[in-house]
């Protein structure tokens, strides 16, 4: 059966995982730590290595090349290969032929409270690792072949695993990660069958989210994968269908990120993207606060993030759900103004850079306790949208005091923040004022045109001046505090791109706004989607496959190609 190959990409890149999935196949087995070998890494209870993927010839480790394709992921020498590819959201065939495989316990060590029990089911005659780290169980069937166990019902240290020979003798196993206990496995289809499945299920998410692709926009199927494979089935604390950041170490999903998310998947799989918007909303506090992030077993409520919803909002479809969405974003919005604002002051505050989603910007730099332009834009935006909503919600009285709202904080602004040539951020404690380089300062221009021309050129002056070849550097390379990999000291980050680009474009600079724009995106296409890139080389840097960055691109691509199809013909 033939299958349709692109795009073929590094495992050690971009994880090799499944829609629904919890768990993927990569060498990156821990924040910025790359193993030899690829592993089975699970994402329940956080990130951990379960199972190590060995190559072998003859009893010793093989040297192999390790490619993958969104339906296949191949290790092959001179020797043979071997095939892995997803049945199910739980569930992965392996064959190999004149190449066998070592599947080895990472951990090799048990202990009363941690660590893998390696045993053979008696029901079935399957093998069977049930790992503490992920409270799961991970199942070997065999299906063709013959495999040589080692280390069943050892305890303490012990190498653990199973070693399919291939000797010349074509073999095939299906491995499961569940809970407690499940039917015996049964292939229904064939491995070909499997990989074809799997291709077609990809295919249909692709032609969902970007239909538009074509060779101008060579990175858009790369970035479908991206978002595809990151998905989760709901479990734990994740009450939706949600894209991870990442399936490498960034295995969360943060209370702004999930925006991003949802804006790329909104024309072609609206429901998808609503979940990605109310994940966060189904764990808002009884504040109204949104939680830092939320993962499988873990929520944290220490810092929030930035409130983009409601600018996020008003570029989602609609949906059925007007009302409750207006009390989420209504509840979320008092939470600044109730909770964030000191006594007396119109502006809310900052309680720390990363409350901003900026976490370590030169703005934050002399006090971290901050009342910043960003925020009051973000708000004046979000109350904006409140107000929207009122009216159609038939609440007029609601809407006109939004309305109110919403224009007392956009003249505080200009008032308080705008010292005539820039933002200044304003020390909630102490009430001194300063300027830094930070892009940061310059993202009120999220308010388009409701801010007055001089203002607007300002921003678009001072924003030029972060252009590097590459896009966006959120510190300038001229900066004295400039980083190559300093967080938010330097590199090209896609949500301020993407957040820079629509205000430029509402402000009226839309020739700017379209240079960002083919910048990031040709940034993309050249270094993948990175949690950052290094605004000088454009390398990318830190987490390499992350979702939001793949969200942007998307995006960028879609309303690129959308404005080209409706500008007028001159020939």
């Amino acid at each position: 059966m033939t299958v349709a190959a692109g795009p073929v990409f590094s495992p050690q890149e971009i994880p090799f995982s499944f829609r629904g999935s919890w768990f993927g196949f990569s060498p990156v087995i821990g924040e910025k730590n790359y193993a030899r070998d690829v592993h089975l890494v699970s994402h329940q209870t956080g990130m951990h290595p379960i199972l190590r993927l060995v190559p072998v010839v003859a009893g010793d480790r093989a040297e192999t090349v390790v490619t993958a394709a969104p339906q296949l992921l191949t290790w092959t020498c001179d020797t043979g290969r071997i095939d892995l590819a997803y049945e199910n959201a739980d569930t992965v065939r392996l064959r190999g032929h004149g190449l066998g495989l070592h599947l080895q316990a990472a951990d090799p060590v048990l202990t009363p409270f941690s660590g893998p029990y390696f045993y053979q089911d008696p029901c079935d005659g399957s093998w069977v690792f049930t790992v503490y780290q992920t409270g799961r169980r991970y199942r070997i069937t065999l299906l063709a072949g013959r495999a040589e166990p080692a280390g069943a019902q050892a305890l303490g240290t012990a190498e653990r695993g199973v070693v399919l020979p291939g000797d010349g003798e074509p073999w095939e196993i299906a491995v499961e990660e569940y809970e407690t206990a499940r039917a015996p496995y049964s292939a229904v289809r064939d491995f070909d069958e499997v990989v074809a499945a799997a291709r077609a299920d990809f295919d249909a998410f692709t032609e969902a989210v970007a239909p538009w692709r074509s060779d101008r926009t060579p990175a858009a199927e790369l970035a479908a994968y991206v978002l595809w494979s990151a998905t989760v089935r709901p479990a734990g604390f994740v009450t939706r269908s949600a894209v991870l950041m990442s399936k490498h170490w960034m295995d969360k999903v943060w209370s702004w990120d999930h925006c991003f998310n949802a804006l790329a998947l909104a024309d072609g799989l609206p429901e998808l993207a609503w979940d990605q918007f109310r994940v966060p909303f189904d764990h808002q506090d009884a504040t109204g606060a949104l939680p830092d992030s939320v993962t499988h077993s873990e929520i944290l409520y220490n810092f929030v993030k930035p409130p983009i919803h409601g600018w996020a909002l008003r570029r989602l479809p609609s949906h059925g759900e007007e009302l409750e969405t207006y009390r989420l974003l209504e509840r979320w919005t008092g939470f600044w103004l109730t909770k964030r604002r000191a006594p007396g002051r119109p502006l809310a505050h900052y309680q720390h850079g990363n409350d901003s989603g900026w976490d370590n910007a030169t703005t934050f730099d002399p006090e971290r306790i901050v009342e910043t332009a960003d925020l009051a834009a973000f708000l004046v935006l979000q109350m904006r949208e409140l107000a929207r909503l009122a009216d159609r919600l038939g609440r007029t009285d609601d809407a006109a005091a939004w309305s109110r709202e919403a224009d007392r904080m956009r003249e505080a602004l200009l008032a308080e923040l705008w010292d005539g040539e820039r933002f200044v951020a304003r020390g909630a404690l102490s009430g001194r004022t300063w300027s830094s380089s930070s892009l940061l300062d310059l993202m009120p221009i999220v308010l388009g045109d409701e801010l007055p021309d001089g203002v607007r050129s300002a921003l678009a002056a001072g924003i030029e001046a972060h252009l590097t070849e590459f896009g966006l550097a959120t510190e300038p390379p001229s900066s004295p505090h400039y980083q190559d990999d300093g967080y938010w000291r330097g590199p090209i980050w896609a949500p301020s791109t993407v957040l820079i680009e629509d205000g430029l474009r509402r402000a009226g600079y839309a020739e700017q706004a379209d240079e960002i724009s083919a910048r990031f995106r040709m940034l993309c296409e050249k270094s993948g989607f990175a949690e950052n890139f290094d605004a000088r080389s454009g390398a990318g840097l830190r987490d390499r496959a992350y979702t939001w960055t793949a969200s942007a691109y998307l995006i960028l691509a879609a309303a690129c190609v959308r404005r080209e199809s409706e500008a007028p013909d001159t020939r």
